[in-house]
Order: C-alpha cells, then sequence, then structure tokens
C-alpha cells in the first residue's frame, strides 16, 4: 500500500466518529465561504455631483425610483381632461315650463272670450266680463310662479293674450320643438348664446304674426340655458384611474445608471444614492445570506451521506472522494474566476466544469455526481458574478449544470465510461450548443470574433474536463483503491502480461474463463450488478491454474489425467492450491482488491467431492472438512455468480449432447446445492435475483449448445453426392 493509500486510509478511520465527519463538513463550508466571500461584498464606488464618472455603474438590484413614479403620475393626471355631466332633464323641464306658459294663455283667452260670456247672460251671479289686455296679462301671471314672470317680458305676456286659439298652439308646438332640439345638445356655460341663437333660427320659418313670433322668440331664448356642468367625482375618480395605471418606474438590475466619463448630475446622483452606492453604512446581509446558504447546502449532503449510505467503508470512501473533487473544482473555479477578472473578459465558459461530474461519476456513482454539479452550479453563480449586476450569475450557473448533466448522460452509454476524451468532444459540441444559446436568447449584439472566443472557450472546456478527469484517475484510484471502469476496461486487454500467460501456458483455463466472463457478465447485469466487474474478474478468476496447467482438465489435450496415478490428498491440495495461488499472482501484480477477492472467493468452502469420495473409499475415516476450499465464501455479488457461472460452464461442457431440459436441470441443481451448502450466506444476493440469474444462464447457454444439424459421414455424403 503505497503513502497516498496509508494517508486516506488513516483519514478513514478518524472518520469513524461523528465528530470527525461534522469537522469535516465544517472544513468544507469554510473553504466554500471563504473563496466566496469577496464575491457577495458589496461594491462602493467614488463619485462626486456634477464630476465625471471613474467608471460605468450598473444597478445591483431592482428598486423603484418613487421620485420618478410620482412625477410620472402628476403628470398623466393633468393629463386627464374635466369631465362634463349633461343634465338631460334640463331639456324637459324647460319644455314642459314653456308647454304650461302657453297652455296657461289658451285658458286665459277661453275665459275672457265675449262669445262664452253672451252665452251666460241671464244667469244668477253672472261675472262682469273681463275685456282689456292688461287685465287678461294680470290673469295669466296669476297662473304663473313669480319667477317666470319675472323671467318673461310683459311683452310677451301681452303676445300671448293678444292672440287666438289656433296661433297660440302653433306658436306653442314649434317653440317646443325647437327648444328641445337645441336643449338635446350639450350647452356649456360658453355656448349658451350661440344655442339661443340656434332656437331662434329654427323658429324663424313660423307661419304667425310677428307679435307672436317675437314672443315665441323670447320664451325660446329664455327656455335655452346651460345644460353640462362639471363634474367634480368623475373627473376624481378618471384621474385616480389614470392614476393607478402608472407602472412603478424601477432602475433594474443590470442597467446602466451613470456610463464613464458621463457628468454625475442631480438625477444621476439621486438613483446612485437609491441604487445603494452613495450608502456610508456598511451590511452585513450578503455575509449571513452566503452563511445560509451553505449551511443549507452541506447539511443536506450531511444528512445524505449519514442516513443514504449504509456501508461504512463505503460511505466514507464516498465522502472523501466527494470533498477531494469539491476543493479541486471550487479551487480551480475561483482561478478562472480571478483571471476572467484581471483580463475583463467571459474566460469563464472555459471553466472544465463536467471534470467534477466526470469524477464522481466514475468513481462513484450518478447520484453524487448530479448532486456535486447542482452544488457546483449554485456556487457558480456565486463566483462568476464579476460582470453581472448583483451577486448571482445564473447563465453561468446553468452552463456548469446542463454541462455536468451533460457528460453524466454521455458516460451512461455503454462503452463511454473508458471513452473520456470522446465524451469530452461530445460535450464540446453541447456546451457550446447551450453557449450560443444563452447569447441568443438575451439577445447579445457580438463580432464574428467574439462568436469564435465563446465557441472556443466552450470546446476549451469541453476538452479540458476529459484530459483532467483522465489526468486524476489514476491519483484516486491509487489513493483510495478504487476499480473505476477505465482500469476494468484496460485489465481487459488480451495484451495484458497475466491474459496473455494463461492463453500461452494455459489456453483451455483461457477458454474457460472466456466462457465464463460472458455467462457472469450478463448474468451480473440481469440483477443490476456490475457486468463490466464480472467479465475482468472472470478472466483472471483462475490465474492460478497457471502454475500447474496440466493438472486441470482443460488443459489436458489427450493426454494421461495425472491425478490418476497420485493420492487423493495430493490431487486435493494442487486444486485447492490454484485459488490460494491466483490470489497470490494478482497481488504480486498490484491487481485490485475485487480481482483479488474473485480469484480467491469463486469456489467459496465448497468440497472437492470428486477426491472427497476416491479418499473416502480408501479410508472411511476421512473427514470432509479437508476436502473443502479455504474460502472465504463470497461476498460481493458478483463473485458468487461468477462461481455460479464457473461450476455450471465446466458441468455443462462436459455433458453429452446437453438440450435446453438438460441445462436448466443442471443449473438449478447446482444453485441449489450451493445455497444448501451455505455459500451465500456471506453475500448479499436474493432468492430472486438467484432465480434472474438462473434464467439468463441457461438463455447464454442455449445459445452457445444450440442444437446443430447432424451431417452424414465423409463416405455417405460422397454417395449422396454421386446420386
Amino acid at each position: 500500500m503505497n503513502r497516498i493509500q496509508k494517508f486516506f486510509t488513516k483519514i478513514k478511520g478518524l472518520l469513524v466518529h461523528r465528530f470527525f465527519q461534522v469537522l469535516l463538513f465544517l472544513i468544507l463550508g469554510l473553504f466554500a465561504y471563504g473563496l466566496m466571500f469577496s464575491n457577495v461584498k458589496p461594491e462602493k464606488v467614488q463619485v462626486e455631483l456634477f464630476k465625471p464618472a471613474e467608471q460605468t455603474i450598473r444597478s445591483t438590484k431592482t428598486v423603484e425610483d418613487t421620485y420618478k413614479t410620482e412625477q410620472e403620475k402628476e403628470e398623466i393626471s393633468k393629463q386627464v381632461a374635466d369631465v362634463y355631466t349633461l343634465k338631460k332633464e334640463y331639456a324637459k323641464n324647460k319644455v314642459d315650463l314653456i308647454s304650461s306658459i302657453f297652455d296657461s294663455a289658451i285658458e286665459v283667452n277661453k275665459e275672457t272670450d265675449p262669445e262664452r260670456d253672451k252665452k251666460e247672460e241671464g244667469k244668477e251671479d253672472k261675472k262682469e266680463p273681463i275685456k282689456t289686455d292688461a287685465q287678461k296679462v294680470s290673469i295669466l301671471k296669476e297662473k304663473l310662479t313669480d319667477e317666470v314672470n319675472r323671467n318673461i317680458e310683459d311683452s310677451v305676456f301681452l303676445a300671448l293674450v293678444q292672440a287666438d286659439e289656433d296661433e297660440l298652439k302653433i306658436a306653442k308646438d314649434s317653440t317646443i320643438t325647437a327648444v328641445n332640439n337645441v336643449m338635446s345638445s350639450r350647452i356649456a356655460a360658453s355656448d349658451v348664446e350661440n344655442a339661443k341663437k340656434k332656437v331662434v333660427e329654427e323658429l324663424g320659418y313660423m307661419s304667425i304674426n310677428s307679435d307672436m313670433k317675437k314672443a315665441s322668440n323670447s320664451l325660446a331664448r329664455t327656455a335655452i340655458i346651460q345644460n353640462v356642468f362639471f363634474d367634480k367625482d368623475k373627473t376624481e375618480e378618471q384621474r385616480r384611474k389614470a392614476v393607478e395605471s402608472v407602472e412603478p418606474i424601477r432602475i433594474l438590475q443590470g442597467q446602466i445608471i451613470v456610463e464613464e466619463n458621463q457628468l454625475v448630475d442631480r438625477d444621476v446622483y439621486r438613483q446612485l444614492e437609491l441604487a445603494g452606492f452613495l450608502s456610508t453604512e456598511s451590511t452585513i446581509y450578503p455575509y449571513i445570506g452566503l452563511l445560509l446558504f451553505i449551511l443549507l447546502t452541506f447539511g443536506a449532503f450531511y444528512y445524505f451521506f449519514y442516513f443514504s449510505i449504509s456501508k461504512r467503508d463505503n460511505k466514507y470512501n464516498q465522502l472523501l472522494i466527494f470533498s477531494l473533487v469539491f476543493i479541486l473544482s471550487m479551487a480551480t473555479m475561483k482561478t478562472v474566476s480571478v483571471l476572467a477578472d484581471l483580463k475583463n473578459s467571459n474566460l469563464e465558459y472555459i471553466f472544465p466544469g463536467a471534470m467534477a461530474a466526470m469524477l464522481i461519476k466514475i468513481l462513484l456513482n450518478d447520484k453524487l455526481a448530479v448532486a456535486m454539479i447542482i452544488l457546483l452550479g449554485s456556487y457558480g453563480t456565486i463566483i462568476f458574478n464579476g460582470d453581472t449586476p448583483g451577486n448571482l450569475d445564473f447563465s453561468m450557473g446553468l452552463y456548469i449544470i446542463f454541462g455536468g448533466l451533460a457528460a453524466i448522460i454521455i458516460l451512461s452509454r455503454p462503452n463511454f465510461k473508458s471513452k473520456v476524451l470522446i465524451a469530452g468532444l461530445l460535450m464540446s459540441l453541447i456546451n457550446m450548443a447551450f453557449v450560443f444559446s444563452l447569447i441568443f436568447i438575451m439577445d447579445g449584439h457580438y463580432t464574428k470574433m467574439e462568436y469564435l472566443y465563446y465557441a472556443a472557450a466552450a470546446i476549451g472546456s469541453g476538452v479540458g474536463s476529459a484530459v483532467l478527469t483522465m489526468g486524476l484517475l489514476p491519483f484516486f484510484e491509487a489513493g483510495f483503491g478504487i476499480l473505476s471502469s477505465m482500469k476494468l476496461i484496460e485489465l481487459s486487454n488480451p495484451n495484458h502480461p497475466l491474459l496473455r500467460k494463461i492463453l500461452i501456458e494455459a489456453p483451455g483455463t483461457y477458454h474457460h474463463s472466456v466462457m465464463v466472463a460472458n455467462l457472469a457478465e450478463s448474468a451480473c447485469e440481469a440483477i443490476g450488478s456490475n457486468g463490466l466487474l464480472a467479465r475482468v474478474g472472470s478472466y483472471y478468476h483462475d490465474i492460478g491454474k497457471t502454475k500447474r496447467p496440466h493438472f486441470f482438465i482443460e488443459n489436458q489435450m489427450n493426454e494421461e489425467n495425472p491425478h490418476d496415478r497420485l493420492q487423493p490428498e495430493t490431487s486435493r491440495d494442487i486444486i485447492i492450491a490454484h485459488a490460494v495461488d491466483g490470489g497470490e499472482m494478482l497481488r504480486s501484480h498490484r491487481f485490485p482488491k475485487e480481482i483479488v477477492d474473485i480469484a480467491e472467493q469463486h469456489h467459496g468452502t465448497t468440497l472437492l467431492k470428486f477426491f472427497y469420495h476416491k479418499a473416502k473409499k480408501q479410508d472411511d475415516s476421512t473427514v470432509e472438512a479437508c476436502y473443502r476450499y479455504p474460502g472465504p465464501r463470497a461476498k460481493m455479488k458478483e463473485v458468487a455468480v461468477i462461481g455460479i457461472a464457473d461450476s455450471v460452464e465446466a458441468a455443462v461442457r462436459s455433458m453429452q449432447h446437453p438440450t435446453p431440459e438438460k441445462i436448466e436441470e443442471l443449473v438449478s441443481f447446482i444453485i441449489q446445492d450451493r445455497i444448501q451448502d451455505g455459500q451465500f450466506d456471506e453475500c448479499d444476493i436474493t432468492m430472486r435475483e438467484l432465480s434472474i440469474v438462473k434464467h439468463s444462464l441457461c438463455e447464454s447457454l442455449n445459445g452457445i449448445f444450440h442444437s446443430r444439424i447432424e451431417y452424414p459421414e465423409p463416405d455417405k455424403l460422397g454417395q449422396k453426392v454421386k446420386e
């Protein structure tokens, strides 16, 4: 074990205690807080009234400009015209008044008619007839109100009492019609005189005597009055609605308040003060907000690691790897951010954000990879806020999250875990498309060189993530003893020295191992286990047989079986030794622990039945335990499946004319035998999974040992050809 691995082993030993777990999360939180502290620090600017600004200042938040909003409301209120209400009842009232005056005049004329007096002669209490015009006028006035009498000239009354009934009726109808027509329209105070002239014009066509016409004109003019009046309540209501419709005038986040070298006038100075740039009071709210944000995120991750991961070693391994990748990514992020600020460019798009997702995906699992990229994207919105008003750059956060998720999806495809560089190239294209989508959505106007710059940065991010991932993987694999997919792919190379050793020295074992690999990989993938680990482990599970290859039947090509000449005890030792020798050989070549375990555990503590029964025949006191493999029993699902596949492949290969029924019966027998022998007691494989393994093995074996056409012997075949 190298020094790095020893160091991390000591750290994992400390993490057994809750205190050190909490301490690790506190250290990570303080590290993140220290990196982001400067990014949330409120910006103070130096400006003076009536002097040019030294820099372009953008608002860091959206605030309402109450002063301009009130100005806008006042202006809108002034533009609202006064509301005047038409009093329609005025026209009716005047028409009724004119009608009443004419009706009263007709009544007076009837009452003072001489013909009526003659008819009433000879009656008792006969009244004295009224025949003078003055008396008639007096009677007419008595029928009317004092107000009407004051407003109408005596000449009008005189004309009314002098006219006969027909003239009065004609004058009445004409006057009422004219007054109604004119009063039905809107007449403001300034329009009254014009309205009176209009009513006189309408009466000019009456065919009555001049005195009666003058009287009608006078009555009509008297009836024409103002019928439109200022409505204070409705005017106020309209103004209120107009004021309420005014949208508040805001200084938007990112809005330029003053440009470099622009004169700071009173209005600009007021806006700067409103946006908080001129405040002399220091605020601690951004720092408290950052602290709360970090506490929330790391609190969630602590809960996940403490409650969601059951295996202790796996938990501490994952915690340390997650912490190291986080520290490395955050440090890289801060470095890129500082360089971008120094060069005043959009260099942040070159940040290899997908590196963390790729490392966690390959070393740990998808869930932690997604969690890591979400965490980095969230913190990236703060760290990359240099050119962004406010303290959050959401576009950069989306860029990091989108790129990381793309990397996880790409590496999830078959055969891509070993092709990190190709995955990086695909990510470059995705990053470039995403960057351009952001640019187009924000409707930015850029030059061709700027577009090329963004494209180069996106490509650099994808390729850089892949290169850094490939460079860092060996460090993590060595430091934590992790068997990554890339390492497995490397070990599966047929040119590996140990595989070539098996092929050359034990070709039968090599063929057997390849067959077991095919069976075990399919079965492991069927139950959701690591199929690649099962395949590679199967390649090396019988590496110990290369020490004495000819003592194993698959390597005896038409040779005498040496076990026929050996005592059972000797044969037992040779056969059992291949598991122990295999483990030692793999350790000497520094193979991963999982591969070593497969070589040592694939037989578990099973019984060498052939040699045990052979020894039992020679000596009835033979102890069964002496003819069992030393173990240990399978502790991983992959080892259990490889052990079953190893026995099944050898047994089926020795069968003559295997049929699907025979194969299924054999597989069932081997699995049941191992269950009854307790070989899976230390493994978390379930009965349901064993049933799936059985089904998968039968399918694979039926495909390998399917029925073939029986061709006739050569002599018979030649005879048939002649025929």
